[in-house]
C-alpha cells in the first residue's frame, strides 16, 4: 500500500533540511528565506527493517526489496495561508491527498537562521499552523453543507450520513480543535475519509532539536510532548542538522557518529517507525532465493487482506497461506527447518496477520 506523509511547518524550521536527510538528496532547496520550496518535493524513504536483513541471509535471497513510505516536503505556511497569504491556497491543496501530517517545530535558537515570526516558540508555531488548517478545514465544510443539508432533507441516506459526520466535525472545528478529535465509528470511517478533512490526518510532531539535545532532547520539545498528547498525536524529537550529515557516511561511519552523540540509531528511523504507529501499520514478508521483501499492511488485515497488497488477484483467488513466526523462521534456519520441526502453519481466510510473519501464498488464477 502506497503510503504519504506531508512534512509541513513554518518557514526555516528544518523542513526541507529534514526531507534531503530522508532521502538522501538535495532535491529540496534548503535556504535561510520563506518560500525556498516553490513546488511540493516527493521522495520514496525505505522503511529500516533490520529483521529483512536477517531473512535474506538465511534464505540466501539474490535481492532485498524493503517497504517504502513516500514523505512530501510541503512549502512553509504563513498566517492566513488558509485564506491565500504566502503561497497557502497551493500547499494547502497538496496536503489533502497525505495519509499523514508531520508537524515540524523549531525547538533550537540559532541567531543565523530567521524566524518569519521573529521569536522562537513551537507551540505558537504549531498553533499557527493547526489554526489554519483548522481555518481551512471550516470554509471547506461549511460550503458543502449548504448542498448535502438539501440532498439529506429528500431522505437521501448517503447525504444524511455525511451531514452527521459533517456536523461532527464543525463541533471541533468551531471549538478550536483539529477534526481528528471528532468520534467516529468504524462503520462511518470510510464516509469520514472520503471529506478529505486536514485536521482529520494523524498528526505527527516532529521537535527539531539543535546536536547537543538531539538524544534526550531539551525544555522546547518537551512542550511539543505535552502539547501533542492534548492534540491526540505522537512526538518525535530529531535533529535535522544532524540527520543531513548522517545520511551522506557510509554505516560504519554512522555508526562512530551516531556513538559520539549517545545515539543508537538515526533520529530518522524513529520519525519512519513513528509514522507506521501513527498509521497503525505493521510489516509481514515473503522470502525466497529470488528476494526477500517487506510488505506494509494495516494492524488487523487479515490473510486475504495481506495477499491483496502483492495483486488482487491473489486476494480474490486467496486458498491459503503457509505461515511461519519471525522468530520461528530464524531459529529453525529457514523454511525447511520451521516446517521439519511443525512451526510452518496453513492458514486460512479468517486468519489475522501478525507483525513479521513470513508468509507464502496459494490461489486459484
Amino acid at each position: 500500500m502506497a503510503l504519504k506523509v506531508a512534512i509541513v511547518g513554518l518557514p526555516n524550521v528544518g523542513k526541507s533540511t529534514l526531507f534531503n536527510a530522508l532521502t538522501k538528496t538535495a532535491a529540496a532547496q534548503a535556504a535561510n528565506y520563506p518560500f525556498c520550496t516553490i513546488e511540493p518535493n516527493t521522495g520514496d524513504v525505505a522503511v529500516p527493517e533490520e529483521r529483512l536483513n536477517a531473512l535474506a541471509a538465511i534464505a540466501g535471497s539474490k535481492e532485498i526489496i524493503p517497504a517504502r513510505i513516500t514523505f512530501v516536503d510541503v512549502a512553509g505556511l504563513v498566517r492566513g495561508a488558509s485564506k491565500g497569504e504566502g503561497l497557502g491556497n497551493q500547499f494547502l491543496a497538496n496536503i489533502r491527498d497525505c495519509d499523514a501530517i508531520a508537524f515540524v517545530a523549531r525547538c533550537f535558537v540559532d541567531d543565523d537562521i530567521t524566524h518569519v515570526e521573529n521569536r522562537i516558540d513551537p507551540i505558537s508555531d504549531l498553533e499557527i499552523i493547526e489554526t489554519e488548517l483548522m481555518l481551512a478545514d471550516l470554509e471547506s465544510l461549511e460550503r458543502r453543507r449548504v448542498q448535502i443539508e438539501k440532498r439529506a432533507k429528500g431522505g437521501d441516506k448517503e447525504s444524511q450520513l455525511n451531514l452527521k459526520l459533517i456536523d461532527a466535525a464543525l463541533a471541533q472545528l468551531r471549538d478550536g480543535k483539529p477534526a481528528r478529535l471528532a468520534e467516529v465509528s468504524k462503520e462511518d470511517r470510510k464516509a469520514w475519509d472520503m471529506l478529505q478533512l486536514l485536521t482529520a490526518l494523524p498528526a505527527l510532531y516532529v521537535a527539531n532539536v539543535e546536536e547537543g539535545s538531539a538524544a534526550e532532547g531539551n525544555d522546547l520539545s518537551a512542550k511539543v510532548a505535552e502539547r501533542a498528547k492534548a492534540d491526540n498525536a505522537q512526538t518525535v524529537v530529531i535533529s535535522a542538522q544532524i540527520e543531513s550529515e548522517i545520511a551522506v557516511l557510509d554505516d560504519a561511519e554512522q555508526a562512530e557518529f551516531l556513538d559520539t552523540l549517545g545515539l543508537t540509531e538515526p533520529g530518522l528511523n524513529r520519525l519512519i517507525r513513528g509514522a507506521y504507529d501513527l498509521l497503525g501499520l505493521q510489516t509481514y514478508f515473503t522470502v525466497g532465493p529470488k528476494e526477500a521483501r517487506a510488505w506494509t499492511i494495516p494492524v488487523g488485515a487479515t490473510a486475504p487482506q495481506a495477499a491483496g497488497v502483492i495483486h488482487t488477484d491473489f486476494e480474490k483467488g486467496f486458498i491459503r497461506a503457509e505461515t511461519i513466526a519471525f522468530d520461528d523462521y530464524v531459529t529453525l534456519k529457514g523454511e525447511a527447518g520451521a516446517k521439519e520441526a511443525g512451526k510452518m502453519r496453513a492458514e486460512g481466510k479468517a486468519y489475522v496477520v501478525k507483525d513479521g510473519d513470513v508468509m507464502h501464498f496459494l490461489f486459484n488464477n
